[in-house]
């Protein structure tokens, strides 16, 4: 799927491009550029960045301008504030581990697809009611992995859903044969190792695996 640059992105697009989204935690700006660039040899182009450090914002518009190939999104977005920082520098979706109204608003009006964290029916229920059918289920393991998926398929049969949290490569591959699930989140392809020794190598070998996993 080509993804332009300059059209709006809708979020079943960053769910259904890859078959993972990675969750990454950047450091140092001196790695954002060679780890995305890994990433994208890897077929991983939706990159969620997560606002958990000082440095992801300025990470997030290295990648942005200078690694073409990849679509970068911000993580973390907990506030209008968040959503606003990010669309600034660059990012194009947003994910939440929760959802409010006030941060669904300010994600359209900035432009960034969003993906709310949702744990409970209640929680789906809001988010569909404000025009959201995919979603991120966080803490996926916590909040009952494929099993509470198994149950939502019946009551929110229009609802996909991107399970993020206790997610491995030892699981993935369960959770993306469920039919409500369109990709999975994890921070398994960039291992925070990896990045300090700079083995890009081992990112883009990752990248790669999580790109072919069936679905």
């Amino acid at each position: 799927m080509a993804v332009n640059s300059n059209a709006s992105l809708t979020a079943l697009q960053v769910m259904r491009d890859a078959p993972v989204i990675p969750v990454i935690v950047l450091h140092d700006v001196a790695h954002a550029v060679p780890m995305a660039r890994a990433l994208v040899a890897g077929g991983i182009r939706m990159l969620e960045v997560t606002l958990r450090t000082p440095q992801a914002l300025a990470c997030m518009e290295a990648i942005a301008k200078e690694v073409p190939g990849a679509v970068v999104g911000a993580g973390t977005v907990r506030s209008p504030a968040d959503a606003a920082a990010a669309a600034k520098v660059g990012a194009r979706f947003a994910v939440s581990p929760g959802y409010t109204r006030a941060v669904g608003q300010a994600c359209r009006e900035h432009g960034l697809s969003l993906l709310p964290g949702v744990a409970t029916g209640s929680e789906i229920m809001l988010a569909q009611e404000d025009g959201y059918t995919e979603l991120k289920f966080f803490p996926a393991m916590q909040a009952g992995g494929p099993a509470m998926l198994k149950a939502w398929s019946g009551p929110f049969f229009d609802v996909k859903f991107c399970p993020t949290g206790g997610v491995t490569t030892g699981n993935a591959a369960e959770f993306l044969s469920l039919p409500n699930v369109a990709c999975v989140g994890g921070s398994w392809l960039v291992p925070a190792d990896a990045l300090v020794q700079g083995d890009w190598a081992r990112i883009e070998a990752l990248a790669r695996q999580a790109s072919q996993l069936p679905r």
